[in-house]
């Protein structure tokens, strides 16, 4: 196959951009740019001037959760109680249970309770998380599920001032009662993983680097893909307290093929903005995992050749991680591993420059910096200038990689690369745009390092000679068109492995 008469951009410094694309089986052939590797008879696909970039990756989604969200009550946007409430009423149900997600109740006059849940849900038990899932808002016939067992270590358990819950659970006591109490069955997970595949495919996604490994989504994207229905590339997260089953089972980084592979393990600092759980240098917040315990999960990961992601928001969570790293260098530097901390989104100035010298990549999310500017200036008054610093982490040196967080954001790279050059949503102009990219560095953000990070930089990321044939083809050349035109930029159609997932021409 060869694609022609268009703008094909490599995202290679040493060949920017070729005249033609010759692809055969899986892989780009040796003539990119010329037809001389191509096949005796090829196909050839009129670009009509469309622009060709590697296809996206997502370097930090929920992908079941995010699946399965599309089919649950959506609270995003709901601007009070009232109308949280209204949306949960009349939304279709099925099954046992209502869920949901998506409410940020900072702005609200009136807070979430069990009670005010009730009135709308009757006797069916109800599970709602917030926006950043951090917390969940519970009814009272949930409550009543879960037996007295709410409080877990490293969990918030809200109470009125008769000591009864209100409803209202954060961290572990969240997502320790969901999967106690209320988790979907694993066939619900893999019919909506069908659905959101389709979703991701139409929205240039080629890869994703999945943080839902304690729901077992090996099992649930090993199922899609007996179906011969996985049309993207995993490179999966387990939770680092079964690191002692994994080794046990024979189980390695990097075990898998082409589409499904387990990664990395995966470890919390802290909470979330949204729900004032950061871990602070204030002293504010809640404390998941210490620096001294991350250290230990380094230094076993590191004797059985585990890279780590580990979940820090708040400065100090942020301290802790990079300090447990560089406690650990002896331990996992010669080894090569390629450690990341996910979101990184408020950083002490000093820190800034630690993760460069360490070697520990910046996995964060280019639409989280002007969907939260508003929770920012609240509660990280003093800590805001370096919130969501971009351009500073780029400017020191560090690897950043960016992914949606879906469905705390949704799962949609171009959206996320606008956020990153333009670092505004709305009608505002950009917050703090000292700290805005440019297109280009927000391209290589989700399509370069994201490669590099599962250790697939000589195959995956960049359109060359030899590498995966995993691509998008856009309306337009987003490093061409004005910046206030880049919301104009759509995915054409999406290529994983030499195959059309979405959209295969000709195109009108």
């Amino acid at each position: 196959m060869i694609l022609e008469n268009g703008v094909i951009r490599t995202l290679d410094p040493s060949l920017p951009t070729a005249r033609a694309l010759a692809i055969t089986g899986a892989h780009i052939a040796g003539g990119v740019g010329t037809h001389e590797a191509a096949l005796p008879s090829p196909d050839v696909v009129d670009l009509g001037g469309r622009c060709v970039l590697p296809g996206f990756t997502d370097s930090h989604v929920h992908f079941p959760t995010w699946s399965l969200s599309q089919r649950e009550v959506r609270l995003d946007g709901a601007s009070s109680l009232a109308e949280a409430l209204e949306r949960i009423r009349v939304h279709p149900r099925s099954g046992s249970w209502i869920r949901g997600y998506g409410w940020r109740s900072t702005e609200w006059d009136e807070q979430p309770t069990a009670s005010a849940l009730d009135a709308v849900t009757d006797e069916t038990p109800a599970l709602l998380f917030s926006k950043d899932y951090h917390s969940a808002w519970l009814n009272s016939a949930a409550v009543q599920r879960a037996g007295g067992e709410l409080e877990v270590q490293g969990g918030v358990v809200e109470r009125d001032s008769a000591g009864a819950p209100t409803g209202i659970l954060r961290e572990e006591s969240a997502w320790q009662f969901r999967a106690r109490a209320a988790m979907p069955s694993e066939d619900e997970f893999v019919e909506a993983t069908r659905e959101g595949l389709r979703i991701a495919a139409s929205r240039g996604v080629v890869a994703i680097h999945d943080k839902d490994g304690w729901l077992g989504a090996p099992g649930i994207f090993q199922r899609v893909r007996e179906r011969g229905e996985l049309t993207l590339r995993v490179w999966g997260s387990v939770p680092y307290e079964r690191l002692p089953e994994l080794d046990a089972l024979g189980i390695h980084s990097g075990i898998g093929d082409d589409f499904l592979r387990i990664g990395y393990l995966k470890a919390f600092m802290d909470g979330t903005l949204g729900s004032q759980t950061a871990w602070m240098l204030d002293g504010s917040g809640v404390v998941i995992t210490s620096g001294e315990q991350l250290a230990e999960v380094v230094r076993e990961g590191a004797r059985l050749g585990w890279p780590v992601g580990v979940h820090a928001i708040g400065d100090r969570a942020n301290r802790e991680a990079l300090d447990a790293f560089e406690q650990t260098r002896n331990a996992w530097e010669p080894l090569g591993l390629r450690h990341r901390i996910e979101h990184a989104q408020c950083l002490a100035p000093e820190d800034v420059g630690r993760f460069a010298d360490l070697g520990v990549a910046c996995s964060v999310q280019f639409s989280h910096a002007p969907s939260d500017r508003d929770l920012a200036e609240r509660f990280w008054p003093e800590q805001v200038d370096g919130a969501y610093a971009f351009r500073s982490l780029l400017g020191s040196g560090a690897l950043v990689a960016n992914g949606s967080d879906a469905p705390v954001e949704e799962l949609d790279p171009l959206a996320g690369i606008r956020a990153g050059v333009l670092r505004t949503i709305d009608e505002r102009s950009a917050w703090h745009p000292e700290q805005c990219l440019t297109v280009e560095e927000a391209l290589v953000a989700t399509c370069v390092t994201p490669a590099w990070l599962s250790r697939d930089e000589r195959r995956r990321g960049k359109l060359l000679p030899g590498y995966l044939a995993d691509l998008v083809v856009l309306s337009r050349d987003p490093l061409a068109c004005p910046r206030d035109e880049l919301e104009s930029v759509e995915v054409v159609a999406t290529m994983v492995g030499g195959r059309w997932v979405h959209a295969a021409p000709p195109w009108d």
